[in-house]
């Protein structure tokens, strides 16, 4: 038997991702050829077929599935031991790939960036803005080194550092009578109609599960961004909650106005995520202490 090589189980593990050899070929900066012919031999060391191959795509068989599973483990250890090598000076140095939720990235990236750059300027900081459920899905598959996310998460394979709270306000169309209160209630928020982001955002259930069950949900109005969303309530479709972090820019149009509710104030708690065995918590350490003082210097939440 021959030497199955990381390279193989780096293109399978592709493979799986994009379910297409071309594609798969491309984000692996291969050609097409050179990575099914490593696929191929990949199964002749096996004695086995891990791939159906399909007109126009490309499935994993039940064996190719067993084979990625210990496959991904095996490159995400190596990644840490290449982690640990380089990682034993100074923190934040080198490349460290960041996870952020949509509903912070747009707010807590601008004042952020800059204070990284000034302080870490070793750092190559590559970022991915997308749902919780896909950044917690490439973290474990090691595509992340973290992710800055809605607390609480449940997984032993995880570890969490609470960076800050972040309250929800009452947002509104100018005209709506609640405009003339101090504060509403959270009450207040099922006499009206709610527009919340679509299926998936984590902003979406924390909206719904503060607000039990509005009596207008708007359902067919569900938005991929937040300011899309606040663009749909100052023109006088519905209300919605916005948390605290995002108001300095997202609440500026004067068609808009903007409450805080009663205690207790809804809010979610923000925090730094991670593989529990990764080497790199200096790193985390490092990243989360930097997170509070940003959040603290420009006011933006408690």
């Amino acid at each position: 038997m021959g030497m199955i090589t990381l390279k193989q189980l780096r293109y399978l593990s592709a493979l799986a991702e994009h379910r297409h050899f071309g594609r798969a070929a491309d984000s692996c900066a291969v050609t097409q050829p050179a990575l099914s012919m490593q696929i191929r031999e990949l199964e002749r060391e096996l004695g086995a077929d891990l791939v159906e191959r399909r007109p126009g795509e490309a499935v994993l068989t039940a064996t190719g599935l067993e084979v990625l599973s210990r496959a991904d483990r095996i490159l995400i250890a190596v990644n840490d031991l290449v982690d640990a090598a380089h990682h034993r000076g100074r923190p934040l140095t080198g490349f460290f790939r960041l996870g952020v939720i949509p509903t912070v990235a747009p707010y807590l990236l601008p004042p952020l960036l800059p204070a990284l750059q000034a302080r870490y300027p070793e750092l190559k900081l590559e970022i991915r803005e997308t749902q919780t459920d896909v950044l917690l899905r490439e973290l474990r598959r090691g595509q992340l080194d973290a992710v800055l996310v809605a607390l609480p998460l449940e997984g032993p394979d995880l570890e969490t550092s609470t960076l800050f709270k972040d309250d929800f306000y009452f947002a509104m169309p100018a005209a709506d009578p609640l405009a003339q209160n101090a504060e509403v209630s959270v009450e207040d928020v099922t006499h009206r109609k709610l527009i919340l982001l679509e299926e998936g955002h984590c902003l979406r259930d924390q909206a719904l599960s503060f607000c039990a069950t509005p009596s207008d949900l708007s359902a067919g109005l569900g938005a991929t961004s937040l300011a899309t969303v606040m663009q749909m309530v100052a023109s006088g479709y519905g209300v919605t909650l916005v948390p605290e972090i995002a108001l300095s820019v997202e609440a500026r149009d004067s068609r808009i106005r903007v409450r805080p509710f009663c205690a207790p104030t809804p809010a979610r708690s923000l925090g730094l995520v991670w593989r529990r065995v990764s080497p790199r918590r200096a790193d985390f350490e490092a990243l989360a202490e930097i997170v509070k003082e940003t959040v603290q210097a420009s006011g933006k939440t408690k």
